[in-house]
Parts: structure tokens; sequence; C-alpha cells
């Protein structure tokens, strides 16, 4: 099934009210019945980021910080059990993860000699135990597993799907005994910037001659198109000038229904 913009606008303006939950996607599942749920979550995962973006700065300047971080305080000595941290991400309206890295963040500043590296906050977010405070530590874990949007766990999703589904696309490529060269192979050859898969004897598929295939394990609405293309499929032409497939997650099965894809073309 096709997803048309009329029925991605309506599904996309339903989600502007609401929260960033696995309760919301549940009813969002009830509302729109004919679409996957890998869809629906991907629109919402994309629709929800574009939010983060737009309200990004107000949630960092000094003066926001500094009231998050004492209602945290406050919350947790009047209740250290009570999911003080998700519940004033959810009232601000902000992630969950991003919220506990501010407070995280702003916790290792009063309390170590230096300021916290990237690295440091990054690593502790992975593994809250590594937080010197087990009330904090498990503050930011409860953040941490509530997120469908953000954080490490999310990550650590995303890149798995992604890992999967080149995989499926490297069996169905065998399986269509179709020679290519993968991503190691080009950057071995000295490529910088590389597709998924460049096919090393061209395909036709509905008249158009496929040179290079690139996989995105998400859904590909119109922002994620221009995006790609200036951080990606621009320099793939750049370097050959020629016809490329952009294979988007539409479902769980996806690669194996070459219908179900988005071209872009010079």
């Amino acid at each position: 099934m096709i997803l048309t913009k009329a029925q991605y606008d309506e599904i996309a303006q339903c989600l502007v009210s609401v929260p960033p939950t696995r309760q919301s996607l549940r009813k969002l599942k009830q509302r729109f019945p004919s679409q996957s749920q890998a869809t629906l979550l991907s629109i919402f995962s994309q629709e929800y980021q574009k939010h983060i973006k737009r309200t990004h700065a107000k949630h960092h300047t000094s003066e926001a910080i500094e009231s998050y971080y004492q209602r945290y305080l406050n919350g947790v000595g009047r209740n250290g059990a009570a999911p003080v941290l998700l519940d004033l991400a959810n009232e601000v309206d902000y992630a969950p993860s991003l919220m506990a890295r501010i407070i995280l963040e702003r916790f290792l500043q009063e309390h170590e000699e230096t300021p916290p590296s990237k690295s440091v906050i990054n690593s502790m977010l992975r593994d809250p135990s590594q937080i010197p405070d087990g009330v904090l530590a498990n503050q930011v874990y409860q953040c941490i597993v509530n997120d469908c949007c953000y954080g490490p766990l999310v990550d650590c999703i995303k890149h798995a799907i992604g890992h999967e589904h080149e995989v499926l696309l490297r069996d169905l490529l065998l399986e269509k005994s179709l020679s290519f060269l993968d991503e190691d192979q080009l950057r071995a050859k000295g490529y910088d910037k590389t597709p998924d898969f460049i096919l090393q004897v061209p395909v036709a598929v509905e008249g158009h001659i496929i040179h290079w295939i690139e996989s995105k394990a998400s859904f590909g609405d119109e922002c994620s198109h221009h995006a790609y293309l200036h951080d990606q499929f621009w320099s793939y032409w750049n370097s050959s000038e020629e016809e490329s497939l952009i294979l988007w997650l539409k479902s769980p099965m996806f690669l194996k229904n070459l219908l179900e894809f988005c071209w872009i073309s010079t």
C-alpha cells in the first residue's frame, strides 16, 4: 500500500498534539489501522524530531537549565523514587533523554573538579550505572527507557534496523545474481562518501537505469529527501552523474517489493 501525500499530512497533523509516548503510538495505530506500525513509528519519530529542533534553544538557556535543575533537586528531595525527570520532560514538552542529558551535565559541573567531556556524558547515558549518584542514575535510566525518539537505546535500535535492511538488500542482490561493490569495498578503493551498493553492471527497473542503491530504514518524507540530497546524494551524482534507486522503509518487508520505492533522478 502506497501512502499518499494527503494521508501523510493527515497523520502528521494528528501528531501535533500527541505526546511522544508508547501509549500515543497505540492510539495512532487505532486511528490509522491500514498503516503499518513501522510506518507510523517512523513518521512519529521524524515529526517529533522536527518539533524538538524548533524548540531546542529555549531549553538550553542558562535560566531554563537552572530552573530544571532546581525542580529536579526539589522533586527527588520529596521522593527520590518518583519519575521526577520523566515527568518534568513531559511537562515542558522536551525529549526525556535530552532532559536527562541537561540535568546530568549540570550535576557533574557542580560535583566534579573539571567540566565533564562529551564522551564522559555519552558514556554515562549509555550506562547510567557509571553516574556517581544512585538517585540520578535511576532518574536518567527512566528517561532513557521511556524515550521512543531520542537517546542511546533509540540510537542502538535505529542502527540495528539499518544494518538489518542493508543485509536484506545484500541478500536480495545476491539472490538476483547482481554484481556489486559494498561500502567497505568502495572505501578500500578510496571513495569518501559512498552509497550502500554500486552495481558493477547497471540494471533497468521500470525504464530507469540503476547504477547505485541507497537503503534508508526510515520514512522518506520531503524533509528527509532534502536533507539526504544535501548531505549524501548530490555527492554521489557529482562523482558519477548516474541515476539511482533510493529505498525507504515502508514496512518490515519493503525490500521484497521493489514497487515501494521513491525515485530521485538528475
